[in-house]
Order: structure tokens, then sequence, then C-alpha cells
């Protein structure tokens, strides 16, 4: 607003905050630096998650949530393709227990358990049928009704309603299924002659739920029991069923899939606010994590990273003639918003702690110097440890450029109390 007032027109203020996007793009590049990992080297990886999650309300318990955020996306990771598919992981949560509780589980977790409470627990070497297919006989779709005027026409009904389940059960046993999934309920008698039949079976299961363990254990999702066969079984190490303490709630475990690349990030906490905080802070790690498998480039924290764009975009500034030097100039002083808010959050005196950390910087001729907001021996983040990666340092710039840009061609705001 300062350089509007001055009458300098927003197509030129543009111009000047898209300088001063590359100059800090060509900065990033200059002072990142390049970290190795590989599956035998993974501290570069950890370091990332910590960093990102020091601020988290898992700060507690740092080292394992980290530790879970990396795992889970080398489980799903193509290291040669340097891809990350975010879909095979899922992020599950439970109310009870503590923060520390929560635990990868390299399988799928679903919110379901056995449907007869005398079915086994736990089922090694399973062979899961996945059906979409209603477990009961079919209904007559019309608004007649069927009067049964004697006990032998009732017990023929009965009988045939006992043979279509048989012949269902019959079909699933000839595929060789040990574990049966649906996605629709049946009744007690049906529940009755899948354990007679010793089938453990879960009803109500969700259609992503479906999905994912089709996905996880190589199977296929079957819509009819005609099309039931071996081939479309799938395949997992265990399938147990696990409860919580003395309340009645139990979930299913999918374990040692057909395809490893499933994994599910089991969240406890006290409520259900904390879980989706702690659900958030994972997905933030795994994100960077991601960001440094793709590109293993970093630019250090604490602030330092801005402290030197801001001196960039000033040096930048100077060899600019035109009007545009004006906006760079805001933009430089924009960026010191960072390092400031750090300090102020870290109790120390803000404008006199960045001016030191500007003025050392230039002397010493060091971009990894930041606010030092743990009392460490120094305040070179570089030696502290604090990175984040280059990636998400470039997206962050390059997109707050274009939402001043965008906001910067709104000519007039029209609200409604303009015409009251």
């Amino acid at each position: 607003e300062s350089l509007l007032d001055r009458g300098i027109h927003p197509t030129r203020i543009a111009d000047g905050f898209d300088r001063a996007c590359a100059a800090c793009i060509e900065e990033l590049e200059r002072i990142s630096d390049v970290v190795d990992w590989s599956k035998g080297n993974l501290d570069a990886l950890y370091t990332t998650a910590q960093t990102t999650l020091n601020s988290k309300i898992v700060s507690k318990h740092l080292v394992k949530m980290a530790k879970i955020s990396v795992d889970a996306v080398l489980a799903v990771a193509d290291l040669d393709r340097k891809d990350v598919n975010f879909e095979h992981i899922k992020m599950e949560g439970k109310v009870g227990g503590s923060i520390e509780d929560t635990e990868l589980i390299h399988g799928i977790v679903v919110d379901k358990d056995f449907s007869h409470p005398q079915m086994p627990k736990v089922v090694e070497d399973a062979k899961i049928a996945i059906l979409t297919c209603p477990f009961e006989p079919p209904r007559p779709k019309t608004k007649h009704t069927v009067d049964i005027d004697s006990v032998e026409a009732y017990q023929r009904l009965v009988q045939n309603e006992r043979d279509y389940f048989a012949d269902m059960i019959k079909k699933i046993k000839e595929s060789g299924a040990t574990v049966v999934l649906c996605q629709w309920g049946f009744d007690d008698e049906a529940n009755h002659l899948l354990y007679h039949n010793k089938l453990p079976a879960v009803r109500w299961v969700g259609g992503v739920e479906m999905e994912l363990i089709a996905i996880a254990t190589g199977g296929r999702i079957v819509p009819r029991f005609s099309e039931l066969s071996e081939d479309k079984l799938g395949k997992a190490g265990v399938v147990r069923e696990i409860s919580f303490g003395t309340t009645r709630d139990r979930m299913l475990v999918i374990e040692k899939c057909h395809n490893s690349k499933a994994v599910t990030v089991f969240v406890r906490g006290g409520n259900s606010m904390i879980i989706e905080e702690v659900k958030r802070s994972i997905h933030d790690a795994m994100c960077q994590t991601r960001n440094l498998i793709r590109d293993n480039r970093i630019v250090y924290g604490g602030g330092s990273a801005e402290i030197a764009l801001s001196l960039a975009v000033s040096r930048a500034a100077d060899e600019v003639p035109s009007l545009e030097q004006y906006a760079m100039r805001a933009f430089s002083s924009a960026l010191e918003a960072i390092p400031v808010n750090l300090a102020r959050n870290s109790g120390v005196s803000a404008i006199e702690t960045v001016s030191q950390v500007k003025a050392q910087q230039v002397k010493e001729n060091n971009p990894c110097l930041g606010i030092n907001c743990v009392n460490a021996d120094t305040n070179d983040m570089k030696k502290q440890g604090v990175f984040e990666t280059l990636s998400s340092k470039l997206q962050q710039v390059q997109l707050a450029t274009q939402v001043v840009r965008m906001i910067l061609k709104i000519d007039d705001v029209i609200s409604p109390d303009n015409y009251a």
C-alpha cells in the first residue's frame, strides 16, 4: 500500500516483485547444499523430518515421529524414479492412549472387527475374498407381498434361504479363501453359517478401504459370487484383530501383504482434536521427506535463508535504475518478517537480533547464520543441523509472489455496504 500511495502503478510494482523473486531463486540455488543419503544412511531424512516437527504438538516425541514419517515414505517410494505415491499411505486414528503409542503398520488397518465374537482373532497366511456383493438371498423388487398359509410353506422358504447361503459359502470354500471381507452387511443366519464353516468374516467395510486392501494384498474386488476364484484372492501374512484395554473398541490389522508398498500410520491420542493435529504434523514431515527424495538440495533454517535472500534482493535493487527498485526494496524488507517473528517468539529482541545476524552474514559471508532460538553455542544453522528442502523454499517464494501479483490486479472491492 505504501508503494501505491507513492503513485507507483500496480504493474510496475508487480514487475519489481518478479525481479525480486528471480533474484531470490538465483540466490537460493547459490546458497543451497547437497545432502547425500542412501538406504544405509538416513540421517539427513530424519533431520529434515525433525526440523519440520520441532514446532508441532508432537515435539515431545520428536525422534519417534520423525522415524515413523521417514519409514512410511520410504516404504512406498520408488527410489529409481524418485517418486512417492501418498495414496499408498493411510492415516488412521483411534481415541485413547497417548501420542507415544502411535505406530507404523506395514499393512492396512480397518476400523472393523470380525462379525462373530467366537471367530479366531488371528489368521495366518490369509487368503482374502474381497466381496462387494450382498451376502443374502435376492429380494423381490416389487410391491407385492407373499402370504405363507402353512408350516410347510414357511419351512420351504427357510430351507431355500439356507440352501442359498450354503451355495455362497460353498463357492467361497472352493476358491480357497480363509477370510471374507464384505462391503455389505449380513444377518445372523449367514453369520452363524460362516462361523460354523470356520470362515472369519468382516462386514460393512467401506469402499475406499476395500480398494486399499485390494492394492495391498494383490487381490481383486469381486462383484458376484459366480466370479469368485482363487486367482482373485488377496494374500496377507497375518490378519489379526486388536482390542484397546477394557473398551469394546476393536480394529482389524492386515499385515505382511502381497504388495508391501502399502502402510498405515496408526495414530493414538487423548481426543479427536489431538489425533487430527498429529496426523497433520506427520503429513507435513512426510511431504518434506518426499521433497528431499525428489531433490536432495537443502537450505538452512532459523531465518538464515530469508536474511540471505533479503540481502541479495537489496544488492540486486541497487543495479535497477527504474521505479521497480522501490518494489524490490519493499520485497527485501518483507522477507525479514520471518526471522523477526522467529526472534520475537524466542523471547529475544527481534529488531536488534535480526540486525546483528544481517551484519554478521555480510561480514563473514556465511548465509547459514540465523536466529539462535535454542540458546545453542552457535547461530550457524549448518552446525545446529536445522535445514529444509530447497524445493519447498522455492515454492514458498514463487507462490507468495504470484499471490501478490494476483491481488495487485484487483482494481476495487465491491461490498454490499456500498449499495445499502
